[in-house]
């Protein structure tokens, strides 16, 4: 592939250009560092007071609703990012800002007092808005005029994304919990600062994409005029319905307060009633499409981020971690080869990326193999221990790796299935990513059935969990990194980087509604059941799974050819 970007273009890692795998990494340390973090807080802010390794005795509702204006905000931000970067400072050095950011964010939480907490949050909410759009915007850069190899190559980067989130929770789970709380905030942020400066030194690859602009706002606005592009500016109540929906969605995000989520409802549908009519019609169209996929999004996330909320409580709560005798061994076993046989893959990743990259950006691929060689002396570190000690306590965090184990495993097929001649309609993807999730919340809800209304403990299999994330995990790679592509290809470049912004909109809102509902576990446990609280997750999803099937004419029409 060749591009008019000032670099060259072309297949040289698994049939991608070597620019994709160092987004890959940097990527994968960026997750690393924020599914590191947010796989302990919840456990820690829950944690009882006294021990060894104490916690703070938090609620779950005020630990939840402290996530949830994390998660909310944490993708929010990259609407400002975004706009930042795509008219004022660029991609590159955007992605730059905010793995520094993230970075001192991390550092502060170490220190573990209630005001580094909130200032390391604060830090890692304003990195985030500068890191995540911008990531994604320099892919779809590098891809134009290549849609046939963007399903895939976004598919690649998602699995560097949850190679990320792998490692940092197995590895930031494990010293959180079982060596101490800022070591796990502390190791997050290690590793974001190794991945900031990777990315730094490996600029050179990627020529003039996701430099600075070098027009200004008008200058942009002219030349698009010039090449016939209609431009559908700003209006006065355009500015009224994005400031009253901005603080009435923050005022939600921090209050819960229910006038708050409707006054932003309103405001958000009126701006998007007044607002797309005034594009030109394939352009309108395609917005529109992208706004549907928008609301299957929110559903989605709405349920799938029960992992950082409401699960990890289900996992220590109501699940059998106690392994003795044979159990113990074999998961020692299964644990050991879960853990070298993905790092052992990522690591031939890395090594296939050196092939091609090392004479160009030498101190780049040493920052990066450095990152690796610390990491394999970790896990080896963690084994030796964990085959020393008699019995076992499976972690509460060693849970949530299956997901990322399962995108390891499963991305490449679903790479391949993508860039085939079966690859399915947008519709289809949608429906099949909803009605796993669906399945998946179902399975837990068949395991808790047999636990009361109001019980506060139980023995359930771990089975379940496994199951759980299994399907969660075959739904999400159905839905999640092709909400990245469609986007890439739906939205017009010059709005690109912002309407990835749009998107992070949709998955905030998602996260939001995933704590708010998720903090309610022991209301509704109490009232009802915990089978009644997984059965919500199942239901809803799977009944909007086949809406987008229905949806299926009225998506190919809007989409006007985009596959």
């Amino acid at each position: 592939m060749s591009q008019s970007t000032g670099v060259e273009i072309k297949p040289e890692v698994m049939g991608h250009p070597s620019q994709l795998f160092i987004l890959f990494f940097t990527e994968m340390w960026e997750r690393f560092s924020y599914y590191g973090m947010r796989a302990i807080l919840v456990i820690f802010l829950t944690g009882v007071i006294t021990g060894d390794n104490p916690g703070w005795g938090w609620s779950s509702e005020d630990a939840l609703h402290l996530l949830s204006i994390y998660a909310s905000l944490v993708y929010l931000t990259p609407i400002i990012g975004g706009w930042l970067a795509d008219n004022k400072i660029g991609y590159r050095l955007a992605v730059v800002i905010g793995a520094l950011l993230m970075t001192l964010g991390h550092a502060s939480m170490a220190l573990e007092t209630p005001m580094s907490l909130y200032i390391g949050i604060a830090l890692l909410i304003a990195g985030n808005g500068f890191f995540k759009p911008n990531m994604t915007s320099i892919i779809s850069k590098m891809y134009d005029g290549h849609n046939e190899k963007k399903d895939g190559a976004y598919n690649i980067f998602y699995m560097g994304v949850n190679a990320g989130a792998f490692l940092g929770i197995m590895l930031c789970g494990w010293v959180g919990e079982r060596i101490g709380w800022s070591y796990g905030f502390g190791l997050a942020g290690i590793f974001m600062f190794l991945g900031m400066l990777q990315f730094y030194f490996s600029q050179s690859m990627f020529g003039n994409i996701g430099d600075k602009p070098t027009h200004s706002i008008k200058a942009k606005e002219e030349e698009l005029k010039n090449e016939g592009v209609v431009l559908n500016h700003f209006t006065i109540v355009d500015y009224i319905l994005t400031t009253v929906f901005a603080m009435s969605a923050v005022a939600f995000i921090f209050t819960d307060n229910v006038t708050a989520s409707i006054a932003a409802l309103i405001s958000f549908v009126l701006l998007l009633a007044t607002r797309i009519p005034r594009y030109v019609k394939i352009e309108r169209d395609r917005l529109l499409a992208f706004m549907i996929f928008c609301i299957f999004t929110i559903v989605f996330w709405a349920a799938f981020e029960q992992a950082a909320g409401s699960l990890p409580i289900y996992t220590r709560d109501f699940t059998n971690r106690i392994l003795e005798g044979g159990a113990s061994t074999t998961f020692k076993i299964v644990d050991l080869l879960v853990t070298v046989i993905p790092l052992g893959i990522i690591t031939y990743v890395l090594i296939s990326l050196f092939r091609k990259t090392f004479s160009r950006i030498a101190l780049s691929n040493i920052i990066l193999g450095v990152s690796f060689i610390i990491i394999w002396g970790i896990v080896s570190y963690k084994l030796y221990l964990d085959f020393q000690t008699e019995g076992t306590e499976v972690p509460v965090t060693w849970f949530a790796i299956l997901n990322s184990l399962y995108i390891i495993i499963f991305a490449p097929l679903f790479t391949k299935w993508w860039d085939s001649k079966y690859n399915p309609p947008a519709s289809v993807k949608y429906f099949l990513g909803l009605a796993l999730l669906g399945v998946g919340f179902g399975f837990l809800a068949m395991g808790a059935w047999s636990v009361p209304s109001g019980a506060e403990s139980a023995k359930l299999s771990m089975v379940w969990l496994v199951l759980a994330y299994l399907f969660h995990t075959l739904g999400e790679l159905c839905l999640s990194p092709m909400g990245l592509s469609y986007l890439s290809k739906l939205i017009p470049t010059r709005m690109i980087a912002f309407m990835f912004g749009v998107y992070y909109l949709a998955i905030a809102i998602g996260n939001k509604l995933a704590h708010y509902i998720g903090g309610d576990i022991e209301k509704i446990t109490a009232e009802y059941s915990l089978s009644t609280f997984f059965l919500i997750f199942t239901i809803v999803p799977i009944g909007l799974g086949f809406i987008s099937l229905l949806c299926h004419p009225l998506l190919k029409r809007l989409m006007h050819g985009v596959k």
